[in-house]
C-alpha cells in the first residue's frame, strides 16, 4: 500500500540538538548522529539516508556502522555504500515528485520523504515505524529531511564519504577534473525561474561544461566545450572557466567575462590549436532579459507556446582564438512560462543526431528541467548503441523562466512541489 500525505502542522525535529550532534560529530559521522537524533525523536525502528548517485539512475544507501556483508555493497573502511537503481518504486516516485510517501513494507509503516534544498534533489530520508504514522508525524520527517539536507551541504565539504558513496562507477583522472569545474548543485530553484543542469560524460572526456551563479538581481549562466578529449581537453576547459569565473567574481561585465575567458587560453594554454565554444549569459531578474555572448557555439532551444525553436544570436569566434578579441552581445527577451536550453554539440551530432531533441522538449515539457535533463541523458545513451559510450561529452542547461522576481517562492521542505514532475510525465518519445 503506498499513498501520498498531505502534511499539516506541527514541529519537527530540535534543531538545537539537531546542531549540537553534528558539531560533536566528526564529520564522516555526522549523518550517522543526525539520523540518530531523528530515530529517536520519532520513536522508530530505524531510519536510513540515501544519497543521490552521480548517474542520476540510482539512490546509494551510505551506513555508518559495522554491520555484515550485504550484497551487491561497496565499502569503504566501516562505510558501505548499497546502489538501489531506480525501478519506478516508492524511492524513485518520492524523490522525482518531491512528495512524502507512506508504505506498509512488512511490520513496519516505511515514511519515505525526499532531502531537498532549493530544488536540489540531495537524497532520501526513510524511517521505518511500527504503528501507522499521522499526518502530524509525517510532517515531521519531511522537516528533519529538510534539516538533513543543510547537514548534507555543510558536512560535505570536509570529507570524501557522500563524494564516494555517489560514485558507482571509478573516474579518470580527467574526469576528476572536469567534475571540479561544474557547481556544487545542479538545480537551482527560485521565484522567477528553475535552472538546471547535466552532463553525461564520454568514455574520454569531451571538456563539456555548465556553470551558474546567482547575485541579487542577475543570473549568470553559462555552458562550454573545449575541443578535444582527455586530460589536455580537462586542462583546457580548467582554464577557460577558471577566466570566466574570475572576471565574473570581481564583478566583470558579460562582455569583459568573455574577454578573460578568452585571454586566459591566449596567455596559459600550451597548445596553439587550443580553443573553447561557449555561451555565456547574464539573466536581469526584474525584467527577464537575457543578455548572451555566442562564443562559436550552437544555438539554444526555446520553447515558448508548446513549440521549440533555435534561437539566432550573432555568432563570435571561440575562446582561445584570436588575442584582443572584442566580443558581441546580443538579447533575448524571455517571457514567463518560456524554456531555455543551452546544449553541447555532444546532444546533436553523430549519433545524438536521432534524438529529435525540439520533438522530445516539446512531448516532456512537463517536466521539471531537474528531471527533464535527466531523461535526455538516458536518451542520448541509448541512441549511443548497446555500449552506452559516448564519442562526445553531452552537456545541457534548461531554464524554466516564470518571472514575478522578489518574495514570491512557496516551497515545502526544500522544493516547490508545484513545479515537480508527476510520473507520468516521464515517458520521452521513441527515439528515431
Amino acid at each position: 500500500m503506498l499513498r501520498r500525505v498531505t502534511n499539516s502542522g506541527t514541529s519537527g525535529v530540535d534543531l538545537n540538538d539537531v546542531l549540537l550532534a553534528v558539531e560533536k560529530a566528526a564529520p564522516v559521522d555526522a549523518m550517522k548522529a543526525v539520523t540518530r537524533k531523528i530515530g529517536a525523536s520519532l520513536d522508530a525502528s530505524w531510519v536510513s539516508f540515501l544519497v543521490a548517485d552521480m548517474s542520476g539512475r540510482a539512490l546509494v544507501r551510505l551506513v555508518h556502522v559495522p554491520i555484515g556483508h550485504v550484497s551487491g555493497a561497496r565499502r569503504q573502511d566501516e562505510d558501505i555504500a548499497l546502489v538501489l537503481p531506480f525501478d519506478g518504486g516508492p524511492q524513485e516516485q518520492a524523490l522525482r515528485a518531491q512528495r512524502v510517501l507512506v508504505e506498509k513494507s512488512g511490520d513496519d509503516f516505511v515514511v519515505r520523504a525526499p532531502v531537498t534544498q532549493r530544488g536540489e534533489a540531495i537524497g532520501l530520508l526513510e524511517v521505518g515505524l511500527s504503528v501507522a504514522p499521522t499526518a502530524a508525524v509525517v510532517q515531521r520527517v519531511s522537516r528533519a529531511a529538510h534539516t538533513l539536507a543543510f547537514v548534507v551541504i555543510a558536512n560535505r565539504r570536509h570529507t570524501d564519504l557522500f563524494e564516494w558513496g555517489q560514485r558507482t562507477t571509478p573516474f579518470t583522472l580527467a574526469a576528476e577534473i572536469q567534475r571540479r569545474l561544474l557547481p556544487p548543485s545542479f538545480t537551482c530553484e527560485a521565484d522567477s525561474f528553475t535552472l538546471a543542469a547535466w552532463l553525461e560524460p564520454a568514455a574520454s572526456i569531451g571538456g563539456d561544461t555548465f556553470d551558474y551563479s546567482l547575485a541579487r538581481d542577475l543570473l549568470h549562466l553559462s555552458v562550454t566545450d573545449a575541443v578535444g578529449h582527455g586530460v589536455q581537453s580537462a586542462l583546457t576547459a580548467t582554464l577557460c572557466v577558471s577566466g570566466l569565473r574570475n572576471a565574473r567574481r570581481r564583478g566583470g561585465t558579460l562582455l569583459e567575462q568573455a574577454e578573460a575567458g578568452n585571454q586566459a587560453l591566449i596567455d596559459n594554454a600550451p597548445e596553439r590549436s587550443t580553443f573553447v565554444t561557449g555561451l555565456l549569459g547574464r539573466l536581469d531578474l526584474r525584467t527577464g532579459i537575457l543578455a548572451v555572448v555566442n562564443a562559436g557555439h550552437p544555438a539554444p532551444l526555446l520553447v515558448r507556446d508548446g513549440a521549440t525553436r533555435p534561437v539566432a544570436l550573432p555568432v563570435n569566434l571561440p575562446f582561445g582564438v584570436l588575442r584582443g578579441k572584442t566580443y558581441r552581445t546580443s538579447q533575448i527577451e524571455l517571457r514567463p512560462g518560456d524554456r531555455l536550453v543551452l546544449v553541447t554539440d555532444g546532444m546533436l551530432e553523430r549519433g545524438a543526431a536521432a534524438l529529435d531533441l525540439p520533438g522530445q522538449l516539446e512531448h516532456l515539457s512537463t517536466l521539471h528541467p531537474r528531471e527533464l535533463v535527466r531523461v535526455l541523458a538516458d536518451l542520448v545513451l541509448e541512441v549511443a548503441g548497446p555500449t552506452g559510450a559516448l564519442p562526445d561529452d553531452a552537456c545541457l542547461l534548461v531554464l524554466d523562466w516564470h518571472g514575478g522576481h522578489g518574495d514570491t517562492r512557496h516551497t515545502m521542505a526544500g522544493a516547490d512541489p508545484h513545479r515537480a514532475s508527476a510520473p507520468a510525465s516521464y515517458r520521452p518519445l521513441p527515439a528515431a
